[in-house]
């Protein structure tokens, strides 16, 4: 059986990745591009695995994106809708801001 390293839980019940997720401080913006694009950012993420978070984000939105120096960066203007999204992966609402 195999034995999560941070916690000392077996693996099928290790809480590690629930607690991280309800400690993060996480920030969503828009920024402008070139050419007028608009980007969704989403910043403050630590200690979690930002290509699955990118990918369910991509999925949920219908959107393209990428990560780049621990940002994730999706294609449009996503602001209203990244928060629930997020809060369905499993982050905490009230560690949400959308500026």
């Amino acid at each position: 059986m195999d034995i999560c390293p941070k916690c000392g839980l077996p693996l099928q019940a290790c809480v590690c990745e629930d607690i991280i997720k309800t400690e993060q401080r996480i920030q969503v913006k828009t920024e402008t591009k070139k050419f007028g694009k608009i980007i969704t950012v989403i910043s403050g993420f630590r200690d979690v695995d930002l290509k699955k978070i990118a990918k369910d984000l991509k999925r949920e939105l219908a959107c393209g994106g990428t990560i780049k120096n621990n940002l994730i960066e999706l294609q449009g203007n996503h602001s209203k809708s990244v928060k629930k999204v997020l809060t369905k992966l499993g982050f905490s609402e009230d560690t949400i801001e959308v500026i």
